[in-house]
């Protein structure tokens, strides 16, 4: 079965709001610690495109964390935004950008 490929563009803004939100007690799993949480975001990081954004779309959406996300799927050309919470992207089709499950995304990868 061959290996599915795929790119994904963060920019710095991203990676500390990631490191952020993925450190609080509250989001850390049983047995992991933060020290864990910030090396697998490193390693993240270490594979993603970096990604200059030149352009601000805000406000587009109802969230500003989530426009964020958007400037850096626009910018870098991405034709997905893979979350969980696709309904909160619903406009960014309006830019061909499709907001996706990550079990949907897998299918797709998969097919």
């Amino acid at each position: 079965m061959p290996t599915p490929c795929f790119d994904f563009a963060l920019t710095v803004a991203l990676y500390t709001e990631w490191q952020a939100v993925l450190t609080r007690p509250e989001h850390l799993q049983p047995g992991v610690s933060v020290e864990g949480v910030l090396g697998y975001l490193r390693y993240l990081a270490s594979l993603a495109h970096l990604q200059d954004v030149y352009f601000l779309w805000r406000p587009f959406l109802h969230d500003p964390d989530d426009d964020m996300v958007l400037e850096c799927a626009v910018a870098s050309g991405s034709q997905y935004i893979v979350t969980h919470n696709v309904k909160d992207f619903r406009r960014v089709q309006q830019l061909k950008v499709h907001p996706i499950k990550p079990a949907d995304f897998l299918n797709l990868l998969r097919n």
